[in-house]
């Protein structure tokens, strides 16, 4: 698989997808493990893992529709692992993802350094539940090593995206990026007092933070609608005035409507350009 210049190699350990994947792209020092938590006792195999790494344990959270990450780093990723899966560890994730250097090159302060930034970008990404207590500390390193990195970190998120997380990328960059006739920003005004804009993306439909809801729902507006509604107004991201708080990605146009306008609709007639 090639991306953005770099071939992709993905290797299924047991020949199962439901099972551990060995990532590596082309000319890149750094390797990646897709692991499920059933399997890290099954992980002794994998020598290479009792190194310095960074990693991502997913989870899901059962009253929310985001998924859960905690963010850590380790000289020994593999015994680090089976902490976290013994039962004094931690009760939310299912899988993980791990990144180690094929040649030891990545010490320490590498891994501070990209655990402290990977957080800093699923923060401001906002996609997911951040279960780390604090913020990982930060490490002093050159510029040289700074900017090898930030490679490694691109890295990081590329592969992160293919295995189906895209915990570090932001709603709005992903929207700034996708530049398509397609994708032009859409809008529905003056609608039982709705005011919302929004625009269709490779995830779904994105309505935009500061968007402005109908006040009311109609006898007739869909019960899945209502309790979406509901929903978005108990965890904050529609508040008490009917402003979006965030950028929403939704499943389809019409759900995002029906959510803007409190009542069914046809999201392919209901957004429209100016």
């Amino acid at each position: 698989m090639a991306l953005f210049g770099k071939t992709i190699s993905l290797f299924l350990i047991e020949g199962d997808p439901n099972k551990r994947w060995v990532c590596e792209l082309s000319n890149w020092n750094g390797k990646s493990y897709k692991i499920p938590r059933i399997d890290v006792k099954r992980c002794s195999d994998r020598k290479d893992l009792a190194a310095c790494g960074i990693y991502f344990l997913f989870g899901k959270n059962d009253s929310d529709d985001k998924g859960i990450v905690y963010i850590g780093e380790a000289e020994n990723v593999y015994e680090r692992l089976k902490q976290h899966d013994a039962p004094t560890g931690k009760d939310f994730w299912n899988e993980c993802i791990v990144y180690i250097s094929k040649d030891n090159r990545l010490n320490k302060a590498h891994i501070k350094y990209l655990e402290h930034r990977c957080y800093l970008l699923a923060k401001e990404a906002d996609r997911y539940i951040i279960e780390n207590s604090t913020i990982p500390a930060d490490a002093s390193l050159t510029e040289a090593e700074q900017a090898e990195m930030e490679e490694f970190l691109y890295n990081i998120r590329m592969i992160n995206n293919v295995l189906g997380h895209k915990v570090l990328e932001s709603v709005v960059e992903e929207v700034a990026n996708d530049t398509t006739d397609e994708s032009a920003t859409l809008y529905i005004q003056a609608t039982r007092g709705a005011c919302a804009s929004g625009k269709q993306t490779s995830e779904g439909f994105v309505v935009f933070k500061g968007s402005q809801v109908a006040d009311s729902v109609t006898k007739s507006c869909p019960k899945s609608i209502c309790a979406l509604r509901d929903k978005l107004y108990a965890t904050g991201t529609i508040d008490a005035n009917g402003i979006f708080t965030e950028n929403r990605v939704f499943s389809s146009p019409s759900t995002a409507a029906g959510v803007v306008m409190g009542r069914s609709a046809n999201g392919l007639l209901e957004w429209r350009e100016r």
